[in-house]
């Protein structure tokens, strides 16, 4: 029996599946943090609950990637501590972050996680590492459907130029 027969529960990481779950462990990290600042800095209500719930996805992410990794004999990465609670009012006008910025860079973050998620299950050759990024994605589109129809509602979305005219080309 080979090395990648059987469970592949069983079968070691290769160095792709290693370098992408640890970066994506890494980056999660850092979004749980740039979200519970995020909170601090909200003022709309519905935009503070959509950062709890990225929250909350983000963490049961990291839980599984850890026992993944840590199954496998791979150092977690560091992380920065968890913010506090602070007050949206007591931060100065100038240096508070705004909604729809708040917005727009959950929103980003939402489509790279889709990519990376997109890349980790491309290159991964073992099955449970792939399913797991596939339900990873499957949450992050929903997460960024809700995104999108919150900046939508709230008129923060900023379209890019948008081509309705389209010149009649009698040439087929």
């Amino acid at each position: 029996m080979g090395v990648l027969d059987g469970n592949p529960k069983n079968e070691p990481l290769h160095y792709g599946e290693v370098f992408g779950t640890w970066t994506y462990l890494k980056m999660s990290h850092g979004c749980v943090i740039a979200y519970q600042t995020f909170i601090n800095h909200a003022g709309d209500d519905d935009l503070k609950d959509l950062l709890k719930e990225v929250i909350e996805a983000n963490k049961d992410e990291i839980k599984q990637i850890e026992k993944l990794l840590k199954k496998n004999g791979v150092a977690l990465p560091p992380k920065s501590p968890e913010r506090s609670n602070a007050d949206s009012n007591d931060i100065p006008n100038g240096a508070r972050v705004m909604d729809p910025e708040i917005s727009a860079v959950l929103s980003a973050d939402i489509a790279k996680g889709l990519v990376d998620c997109s890349a980790i299950i491309g290159q991964s050759i073992r099955e449970d590492i792939a399913v797991m990024f596939g339900k990873f994605h499957m949450d992050k589109s929903i997460l960024g459907a809700k995104a999108l129809r919150l900046s939508k509602d709230k008129g923060w979305l900023i379209p890019p130029p948008l081509h309705s005219n389209t010149p009649d080309n009698d040439e087929s």
